[in-house]
């Protein structure tokens, strides 16, 4: 058994709200926090950061809507894209909020799962209230981070860190200079850090 005074490793996980491999990564990521020591360093993006570009997801978006809708049925989980002009950028923002709260899982599980499994807009900051409501993030809290410009900032930064890094995707996980990116290379990310001999039990 390793000690439990080990110092935990940060994993820094790159992650975009429009993405639908984060909606199946937010299904099986946090549980590595669970299982091994490790720290989460949390990096969201907002717009289009971390994603194709227009012009590439409009040819991208039948195929991948096809991969993610096989891989949520074998999840067990429903699969109902949100409409096409969903902007991520405040869910993004509120998630720094509600890491602050201490309640960052129980958000991004319960945004994608709005917008992945109900179809619903989480640019409309409606959408992101009821979420507040369901996991005790204040109503106060969220309509002032839509207008916290320096949350948005904050979003901006990760990108460009992340494009320093060799990040170019979500979601992406990084450990030191390792790179593990997709929502289908979480069990290496756990390879990895069971490598490390960080596991718990």
């Amino acid at each position: 058994m390793v000690s439990s005074s080990i110092s935990p490793v940060e994993v820094n996980i790159f992650f975009n709200f429009r993405s639908p491999y984060c909606y199946l990564a937010s299904k099986r990521m946090f549980t590595t926090f669970e299982e091994y020591h490790a720290k989460m360093i949390w990096k969201p993006f907002g717009g289009w950061s971390g994603r194709s570009a227009p012009e590439r997801a409009k040819i991208k978006i039948p195929l991948v809507r096809q991969d993610v809708e096989r891989s949520a049925r074998k999840l067990g989980i429903p699969f109902i894209p949100p409409p096409i002009e969903t902007d991520p950028t405040l869910a993004g923002a509120v998630s720094l909020v509600a890491e602050q709260e201490g309640v960052l899982e129980e958000y991004v599980v319960e945004v994608m799962r709005k917008e992945w499994a109900e179809g619903c807009n989480i640019g409309d900051i409606n959408v992101l209230l009821e979420v507040g409501e369901e996991i005790g993030l204040g109503r106060g809290a969220i309509t002032r981070a839509s207008d916290n410009k320096a949350l948005f900032k904050k979003m901006n930064e990760n990108w460009e860190e992340a494009q320093i890094r060799g990040v170019f995707g979500v979601p992406t996980f990084v450990v030191g200079d390792q790179i593990f990116w997709g929502n289908d290379r979480i069990d290496c990310l756990k390879d990895h850090l069971h490598d490390l001999r960080l596991r718990k039990i």
